[in-house]
């Protein structure tokens, strides 16, 4: 069974940085696509990042791109997100993500395909200007 533990949230000052790790058992993160989305109270969990191990091709969403890094550690099977130049518009809950089944199509598809993924329990990240 899989789990995702994510960590590394908090409060923290506009224009600050963050790095929010994710540990994950029971899944090789170099298996498939690995994820992280954000969900803000009454929308839609939204995608942020992806990344395909294989070859470390990586995928941003519009908001945060050029300011944020996905990565992974296949030793320790963790993956991190790291966002500089924090905005009170990423205020969210940030959730690591793996797909439940074999993923074939590319990993910035699992932006519009959320349903297929499963998730941690979740971080926290509040921005105040």
């Amino acid at each position: 069974q899989v789990q995702l533990v994510e960590s590394g949230g908090g409060s923290v000052k506009a224009g600050g940085s963050l790095r929010l790790s994710c540990v994950v058992s029971g899944y090789t993160i170099t298996s498939n696509c690995m994820a992280w989305f954000r969900q803000v109270p009454g929308k839609e969990r939204e995608g942020v990042a992806t990344i395909y191990p294989a070859n470390g091709d990586t995928y941003y969403a519009d908001a945060v791109k050029y300011r944020s890094t996905i990565s992974l550690d296949k030793f320790k099977n963790m993956v991190y997100l790291e966002i500089d130049n924090l905005k009170p518009e990423d205020s969210a809950m940030y959730y690591c993500a793996a797909p439940r089944a074999s993923w074939t199509s590319r990993c910035s598809a699992l932006f519009r395909n959320p349903q297929v993924l499963t998730y941690g329990q979740g971080t926290q990240v509040t921005v105040v200007a």
